[in-house]
């Protein structure tokens, strides 16, 4: 696939964290290699907690965006479809493990673990250089009609 789910499914999208429509975002750009979703992405200075570090806050993004994406992107296999249902957050905790470098790009992994027909369960990590910094575990529910999110790609 040499686009990202994002720029494949949602090119109007403008999500923050992963919008190709968003200039100002982080424009995530998640990728399925087999049973795991990838991404890579690199910081500016303005993404920073201090000179040299990564915000926590960005961090958080980068993983529940690309996370939500995995999710949407197995759900979607899962029922055989031929797009993604929309799917949001329900529940999502990250881990700090040591402060991560913005001067090199960071690079994301994200698994599903548990599923089910509306929900999935998925663990990330957030690495520099080899070294994982932040990891994360979420569930992520496809919503229904009347939800807020519905549709919104």
């Amino acid at each position: 696939m040499s686009h990202s789910l994002q720029e494949r499914f949602a090119p109007h999208n403008r999500c923050f964290g992963c919008g190709p429509a968003n200039d100002q975002g982080l424009r995530i750009r998640s990728i399925p290699q087999g049973e795991v979703v990838v991404a890579d992405w690199t910081a500016q200075a303005h993404h920073e907690a201090f000179t040299g570090m990564l915000n926590g806050g960005i961090i958080g993004t980068l993983l529940d965006c690309h996370s939500n994406w995995s999710a949407a992107w197995h759900l979607m296999n899962r029922r055989g479809a031929d797009l993604p249902p929309c799917t949001v957050t329900a529940e999502f905790h990250v881990k700090m493990k040591r402060p991560t470098p913005s001067q090199e790009p960071v690079h994301l992994e994200a698994r599903v673990t548990e599923a089910s027909d509306d929900r999935a369960t998925i663990e990330a990590t957030l690495s520099s250089n080899g070294v994982v910094t932040a990891t994360c575990r979420g569930v992520f529910v496809a919503v229904k009609e009347g939800h807020p999110a519905y549709h919104r790609w």
